[in-house]
């Protein structure tokens, strides 16, 4: 791996070879402890859209790792005066960085970088497309919870249409073995939702009980017109994941949110925080997903030597 551009383009080895990597990690960090892959090394994050969780996981990621970062924010940037997205990723190149992490809303963004600099890419989210580390790290919280995602029943509910998050974990868990449905609005679902591969259902009580992962999405009001669903209260009502829909899901049955969570909407607050939620899993996990990413991406031989020191591949 020279970069990582999209779940798709993974093979279930190296998708295996990043979550065991990051099981290695995970110990150390939740030590507080450091990984020096990457000492001396910098890392630019480039984003061109909101993030909390995603930027602040790949700045951790990399201070975790002895790198430096260099955070760009486009409001405040160049691009603001006109400055195209290659300019931008051209002149960041000169300055010799080691790797960049972009973010943007035009699909296929990263792609475009990634053939015209001599850097690596790392896509944190591109538009409807994908995000490939959101992806990874929600299997490494599935694995984790439940020992494998191999035979196991994963449904989807919220903004299919636009959840560049839900395409990633399909690509991802349909390749570990997992199968998928998806359950959303007629409005919020692909045109041809029977094209990615797995079930659909307009409600989801036809799908929670035989769920071991529930994964609610963020209704994405911004990616949206206004005759999507008439009102947040009636997705809520029919769609949202309340105390009652809660009670169809069987023992063992776990909930995740890539976030930010509507509460109230998606979630409610009992269920949002309740003993089946792992959002707050997930959320350190991204750190040390992140962390296996950059590794592999940017120092592999040195990771190579490392991982042979505690336990093997």
């Amino acid at each position: 791996m020279k970069q990582l551009l999209a779940a798709a383009d993974l093979s279930k080895d190296e998708i295996r070879f990043l979550l065991d990597t990051a099981k290695k990690m995970a110990p150390i960090v939740r030590q507080d402890g450091t990984i020096p892959l990457l000492q001396g090394k910098t890392i630019v994050n480039l984003f061109f859209e909101n993030s909390t969780r995603t930027r602040t996981s790949f700045e951790l990621a990399t201070r975790k790792l002895g790198a430096g970062s260099l955070n760009f924010a486009a409001s405040t940037s160049s691009v603001a005066k006109g400055e195209t997205l290659i300019d931008t990723a051209r002149n960041i190149e000169a300055m010799r960085p080691h790797a960049i992490v972009v973010r943007h809303s035009s699909a296929g963004s990263p792609h475009w970088l990634a053939k015209n600099v001599s850097v690596p890419v790392i896509n944190a989210g591109d538009g409807f497309h994908e995000h490939p580390t959101q992806g990874l790290l929600d299997l490494y919280t599935m694995e984790e919870k439940l020992g494998t995602v191999a035979g196991k029943r994963v449904v989807i509910m919220g903004d299919i249409a636009h959840s560049r998050v839900a395409r990633s974990n399909i690509h991802l868990l349909r390749k570990m073995g997992a199968s998928v449905a998806v359950c959303a609005p007629p409005t919020l679902l692909p045109p041809h939702p029977e094209t990615l591969g797995v079930d659909y259902a307009y409600r989801p009580e036809e799908l929670l009980k035989d769920a071991d992962v529930v994964m609610a999405l963020r209704i994405q009001l911004e990616r949206q017109n206004r005759m999507q669903i008439p009102s947040l209260a009636e997705y809520t009502a029919f769609w949202g994941m309340n105390q009652d829909r809660a009670k169809l899901l069987k023992p063992g049955c776990i909930i995740l949110h890539p976030g930010p969570v509507n509460r109230g909407v998606e979630l409610d607050p009992e269920v949002a925080d309740g003993p089946r939620s792992v959002i707050l899993d997930q959320v350190f996990n991204g750190v040390v997903v992140r962390m296996a990413v950059l590794a592999t991406v940017c120092e592999n031989e040195k990771l190579k030597a490392w991982l042979a020191g505690h336990g093997g591949k």
